[in-house]
């Protein structure tokens, strides 16, 4: 491939060196740990961490004692398939593993309609079936799926796993279907052998197989776009400002430190750099989380992908590729998808030992009618032996298990739904039940993620109600949000704003205009002291000063030169903040809040909710380093975020759970998505996912009841293969209905 692999330096001066790999050939998380105990079992490896949702390993070692392509050559050496692929060719190689899947799928689903049509055939026209094209025609149909669709599965897949000595689906039903095949092809010259049943068996038991390892890739292909939508934030063309100062539009790919670029009102900052000339506000709430849009003026820095709200920039590139904000975020969520606690899935835990069980039993089968016939009788019985053996392997297969986790999880998110929780991902849902720690975003989570008028405070005298009008009267020309704030809450209230003429505004600072005969003046205490009216705050400083150290963004409104009043703007509180909190105590889960606002601002938020453990000034690096400390202090990890700056977050914690008013980058990290505005319904979710649990181990208990007394009356050598289909369908069949037989709980309660 033409890029490189994701590799950089820990820390400065450091000798341990990353290495990011895409690993194909992965099935179950039992190939996790192969992986894993395969590359820390290397000399100079530190440590390994690998996801099987997102088919990535990230290797911490040191250079000076490992190569990069010993690392490379120990995966391959494990039957796995490293890839060196960027995030374009990461995605196009995605939308085709998908693609695949749903074709071989649709065949193999198309295989199992006739294979079933010609079956009902021998149950309700018997003569039909001695022709003997029928079964040649069962058995050819096994042989396309065999190696048609399930080719990849039974000699990549299954023999990898046979080779590494991973006891997984792939393995067994690899297994089955040769099993069924051999069993078939006897049957063509010994009739003690059902051709039908064995070529039909195989059949049945691949396409179940494809069929839900495509709905397994749809999962993964979009739990893995987050990083694209994040990529597609930046803008592709600049206004590049060229020595004579004439712009002209190039591809942002083409920009390099030191080039000027243009950023007009409204437009998002294409590329991080400095502003060189020009004043604006500048919304960065994909970088700090804060929801108050931030002035900039010469000198200051900007991010790339930040929206310029009302005035013209001249922008200085500092940073490019890489090395730039969005991209470094992009690196942090895939390095966090990574780092991510692998989950071992239930029904994985459940064939470490049922695979074992379905040999062991094949073996006994074939020597109790070989050589136990032979001690008994004196003669081996061999074709019973084979038969016995075959048998048990086709009968092993429990497709209903397969399926036991994603309909528990469908029934629990149907549910889930109707109280405006969408779950996204079946195993974190599963995990969210043993959740001991929540970390909670502050804007957007607990606030609601807008400014608004918080108080109006009066400092001469004038009624705080006529404060607020001419305030409103000034700003309902303005496209500022702080203005849109001020005016929406006149009109809350019913206040009549007045016309306002003259209308002038500096961006980033504040506005004049003539309202009422009477100049009124809006904006920040340094606009309103220097810029605009000149007015003296000596007299109201301390009260200014007061309203910020409470969090608030402090905005002066001047009369004909004398401040009139304050108006103290916050981003408040949701209305059900501090019960959730409290819901989480009673739980004995501990809440943790994190924010990039201020020290006082944090603390402040903190205490109105009663939360103890806070940080403050957090960036989008840190938060998922937070998230990473505490599960390695054995936290079961949930966070919850809504915008860019919490993805890396997300994607690290145990469960992700994101606001949908929130980015959709966050949406796309996130394991749940909260629908509603009431965030106390995060408690009915874990409640739900407890009970969820449970429906999964009834229906795991169901299919193993099936196959395993299917298993054990195979060893007899007298259960027929048609059997081993009676007994997937009933399976299936019981599973679904104590899936959605009823409701799991009348209504969600307290977790």
């Amino acid at each position: 491939m033409s890029a490189p692999t994701q590799k950089h330096a820990m820390q400065p001066g450091d000798r341990t060196e990353q290495l990011q790999v895409t690993v194909g050939g992965m099935h179950c998380s039992l190939c996790t740990e192969s992986i894993t105990d395969g590359l820390e079992g290397m000399t100079g490896v530190e440590d390994a961490d690998v996801s099987l949702a997102h088919e990535e390993a990230l290797v911490r070692y040191d250079p000076a004692q490992v190569d990069e392509s010993e690392i490379w050559r120990i995966l391959k050496d494990l039957g796995y398939e490293p890839l060196e692929l960027d995030p374009d060719e990461r995605f196009e190689k995605e939308e085709e593993d998908l693609a695949a899947a749903r074709r071989k799928g649709g065949i193999a689903g198309g295989l199992l309609v006739g294979v079933s049509t010609l079956m009902a055939g021998e149950a309700f026209l018997p003569a039909f079936t001695t022709i003997p094209v029928y079964t040649y025609a069962i058995g050819i149909l096994a042989l396309v799926t065999f190696f048609g669709p399930a080719r990849a599965i039974i000699f990549q897949n299954g023999w990898q796993s046979l080779r590494r000595g991973i006891l997984n689906q792939d393995l067994l039903v690899s297994v089955a279907a040769t099993g069924g095949l051999i069993g078939g092809g006897v049957g063509l010259v010994t009739p003690a052998f059902p051709a039908n049943g064995f070529f039909g068996a195989t059949v049945f038991v691949l396409a179940f197989h494809l069929i839900g390892g495509y709905a397994a890739v749809k999962v993964h292909v979009e739990a893995s776009q987050s990083v694209r939508q994040l990529l597609d934030l930046e803008p592709t063309t600049a206004h590049k400002i060229d020595a004579e100062g004439t712009e002209t539009d190039v591809p942002r790919e083409d920009l390099a430190v030191g080039d000027r670029v243009r950023v007009r009102p409204g437009e998002r900052i294409p590329i991080d750099g400095t502003v060189v000339s020009g004043t604006s506000a500048v919304d960065e709430s994909l970088v700090t989380g804060e929801s108050t849009p931030q002035e900039k003026h010469d000198g200051d820095e900007v991010v790339g992908g930040s929206i310029n709200h009302d005035g013209s920039l001249s922008v200085e590139v500092t940073r490019t590729g890489e090395d730039t904000f969005l991209r470094s975020v992009a690196q942090q969520v895939a390095e966090a998808r990574a780092l991510k606690p692998g989950i071992l899935r239930l029904v994985d835990r459940v064939l470490v030992y049922f695979v074992p069980i379905v040999f062991s039993l094949a073996t006994l089968g074939f020597l109790l009618w070989s050589a136990g016939a032979w001690l008994w009788t004196g003669e081996a019985n061999w074709a019973r032996a084979g038969f016995a053996a075959l048998s048990v392997l086709i009968m092993g297969y429990p497709c209903a298990l397969g399926m036991a986790t994603p309909l528990a999880i469908v029934r629990g998110s149907s549910e889930a739904a109707e109280k405006g929780i969408l779950m996204r991902s079946g195993e974190a849902f599963h995990v969210f039940k043993d959740i001991d720690t929540m970390v909670l975003d502050k804007t957007g989570t607990l606030t609601q993620g807008e400014p608004d008028v918080d108080e109006v405070v009066s400092v001469d005298g004038t009624a705080t109600d006529e404060i607020l009008r001419l305030a409103a009267a000034a700003e309902t020309p303005s496209e500022h949000p702080l203005a849109r704030a001020i005016v929406t809450t006149a009109q809350k209230k019913d206040v009549t704003i007045p016309e306002a003429y003259e209308f002038d505004a500096t961006p980033g600072k504040g506005v004049t205009a003539e309202v009422e005969h009477r100049t009124v003046t809006v904006g920040s205490p340094r606009f309103v002291e220097g810029d605009g009216e000149g007015a003296n705050l000596s007299p109201v400083r301390e009260q200014i000063e007061t309203l910020q150290q409470t969090g608030s963004t402090v905005v002066v409104v001047a009369v004909d030169g004398s401040p009139a009043g304050l108006v103290a703007l916050a981003d408040p509180l949701k209305d059900d903040a501090a019960a959730m909190v409290d819901r989480l105590t009673t739980a004995e889960i501990k809440p943790v809040m994190l924010t990039g606002d201020t020290e006082q601002t944090a603390r402040t938020i903190a205490e109105q909710v009663g939360i103890d453990d806070y940080r403050a000034e957090v960036l989008p690096d840190g938060k998922s380093d937070v998230v990473r400390t505490l599960q390695e202090d054995n936290r079961q990890v949930a966070m919850v975020g809504d915008g860019i700056n919490d993805a890396p977050a997300l994607m690290q914690s145990d469960v992700g759970i994101a606001i949908d008013t929130g980015t959709d980058i966050a949406i796309e990290a996130a394991d749940i998505v909260l629908t509603g505005s009431q965030i106390t319904t995060l408690l009915d979710a874990r409640g739900l996912a407890r009970r969820s649990y449970r429906l999964t181990l009834t229906n795991v208990g169901i299919a193993l009841l099936f196959n395993g007394a299917g298993v054990i009356a195979a060893v007899s050598g007298l259960l027929q293969p048609f059997w081993a289909m009676v007994a997937m369908g009933a399976s299936v069949s019981l599973v679904l209905a104590n899936s959605f037989a009823g409701r799991l709980i009348p209504t969600v309660g307290r977790a």
